[in-house]
């Protein structure tokens, strides 16, 4: 819904995710989580709670379609990631949901810290029945005072978000177990599932698993991923911890979970503390050391004779683990077992005998960026709204069918947003969707461009760009900019400060140009038409980055025939 009339529910990846989620299990949990809003939400501020009414109404309208157009039910939905709570808005969106025959839908709040929104819990009545659970965001594995009071399901809604090497695996097993044994919380939530974004943007490799190159197919199973299959292959949603928890006399943990049926899964972890350090927040000193411990089974679980074992060992000093590795069963007598437990290892203890380790074939070769790389846009039936590989940092390029052109130029990229949405971070004030391999130096960028807005309009192509994610603002390279009132400007920043050559160029809205922009060493020269509009101009820095485009000011925007040759 990039402006107030204008209800699309076919936009971005996240439904083709939820839907391949779907298939492969129809019983996963769906959560949502704006992370920002339109800016048309805010009225020209970056605060969506001024007319809650219009908030709520977004929201509820995406949930509902969701529903209408992908047979998505949505679960759970928050407020608004990482950034202050309205508790008007709160009541005002659980009546809403509730208005629309959505009760089912529950409210998490607010997917930040647990203060204030648990003591506001606590304190106000009707908000604590508008909100289900309590959503912390990184709580190294505690809880608070106020949240325990308030009776709410507990969950730690961001999590993770860690270098997925054996050591982010072994912050992965530590947390899943001990956000329940020390904070009450019964759902982890790791951000992000799969590392598919340039690796040098910000959180490079911050996922469960890796899949960074498209245009190779190259993909990595992190050790995250195995770590998940110890809790995620024997509970389900519904499943619920039992109180005998807690730590092992020599360090580590354990938990365990049943579904009321009779089944039983025991999750035990002995991660040390070097090799279980999380991005955030600091892990205090804590000792773990090998040893034998012995589980007592009572009451139902009393006659269990025999228990499926699963264990995961990190062996960091070999380098040479072993992830989820089915032993042979383990034998019960008198309710009792024992187990071994080295350092670094986790162990799953379960009546579930539906564990298995899947196989995959080896995934292609992991190769660079394409040197050479094209792209004309000429996608009559895109699977996605946006171009493969561009990775848009501030503004939003689609594919766009240009209905009024009987040239070469029908299908193109288009900008999209004309205001300045309501944003989690501090957003650059131009639009910016990067492409590439960072490491390139010398370059040739060309692109055929076509601004829509009178005497205002700007668009740009650059190379060596060297920030993108919460940095994009303060992203320098070399930015090749044409304006609708006929200028042209070379800058060495997003922002346009530092300019290093400008004139006029004669360009206008509503044409079509091509512009090619080429950066050699510490020189850069740029084309019009094929016509040298500017030439050796003194680079000095960055040494390297992505190809980009964008335009100057969130405005419509056309591009085309995009090449890069490095």
């Amino acid at each position: 819904m990039h402006y107030e009339n204008d209800e699309n529910y076919f936009r971005g990846y996240e439904w083709w995710l939820m839907k391949e989620a779907k298939k492969r299990n129809p019983n996963i949990t769906l959560v949502a989580l704006p992370w920002a809003f339109p800016g048309w939400v805010g009225h020209g501020k970056n605060w969506p709670y001024d007319t809650p009414d219009i908030t709520a109404a977004y929201v509820v309208k995406w949930i509902i379609g969701a529903k209408q157009w992908h047979d998505l039910d949505i679960n759970y939905v928050g407020i608004w990631n990482e950034r202050n709570f309205d508790i008007n808005y709160i009541k005002l969106l659980r009546y809403t949901l509730d208005k629309n025959g959505l009760d089912r839908v529950r409210i998490i709040a607010s997917d930040n810290l647990w203060e204030p929104i648990a003591l506001s819990l606590v304190l106000d009545a009707e908000l604590s029945e508008a909100v289900d659970v309590i959503g912390a965001h990184y709580p190294g594995t505690t809880t608070v005072t106020n949240a325990l009071k308030s009776q709410k399901k507990l969950w730690s809604s961001e999590d993770y978000s860690t270098y997925n090497d054996e050591v982010g695996g072994g912050c992965w097993a530590r947390i899943l177990n001990q956000n329940y044994v020390n904070g009450h919380m019964t759902a982890t939530i790791a951000w992000n599932l799969v590392a598919s974004y340039y690796k040098d943007l910000p959180f490079g490799r911050d996922g469960l698993m890796t899949a960074e190159e498209p245009w190779s197919g190259h993909y990595v199973v992190n050790s995250p991923i195995w770590i998940t299959a110890h809790t995620t292959q024997f509970t389900k949603p519904g499943w619920f911890y039992l109180p005998t928890v807690g730590h092992l006399d020599h360090g580590g943990s354990y938990v365990a979970l049943t579904d009321g049926n009779g089944n039983l899964t025991v999750v035990i972890e002995t991660m040390t503390h070097d090799h279980s350090v999380c991005i955030r927040p600091p892990l205090l000193p804590f000792d773990v050391t090998p040893q034998n411990a012995t589980f007592q089974l009572k009451g139902s679980f009393a006659s269990i004779s025999e228990l499926q074992l699963w264990r995961s060992r990190f062996n960091l000093k070999t380098k040479q683990p072993t992830f989820f590795e089915k032993l042979q069963a383990l034998k019960v007598s008198g309710g009792s077992f024992t187990i071994n437990l080295l350092e670094d290892e986790v162990y799953t203890v379960t009546t579930v005998p539906s564990g298995r380790k899947g196989t995959y074939p080896d995934p292609p070769a992991s190769s660079r960026f394409p040197k050479l790389y094209k792209d004309d846009f000429s996608n009559r039936n895109p699977p996605f709204s946006e171009a493969p590989n561009f990775a848009d940092q501030t503004g939003v390029f689609e594919y766009f069918v240009n209905l009024s052109s009987t040239g070469s130029h029908v299908f193109t990229l288009r900008q999209v947003l004309t205001e300045r949405p309501v944003t989690w971070a501090t957003d650059a004030d131009q639009t910016i969707s990067v492409i590439g391999d960072y490491q390139w130096q010398n370059v040739r960028i060309t692109c055929d461009v076509f601004m829509e807005t009178v005497g205002k309009g700007g668009v740009f192509i650059a190379a060596r760009v060297d920030k993108g994610g919460q940095l994009i603002r303060n992203a320098k390279g070399v930015f090749f900019w044409i304006f609708s009132n006929g200028t042209f400007k070379v800058t060495n920043d997003l922002a346009g400060v530092t300019v290093m050559a400008e004139g006029e160029s004669g360009t206008r809205e509503n044409t079509w140009y091509t512009i090619s922009l080429t950066v050699n060493g510490s020189y850069a020269s740029g084309q019009l038409n094929g016509y040298t509009l500017w030439k050796n101009t003194v680079v000095l820095g960055p040494k390297n980055g992505w190809a980009a485009i964008g335009t100057h000011s969130f405005e419509l925007a056309q591009f085309d025939s995009f090449s890069v040759a490095a």
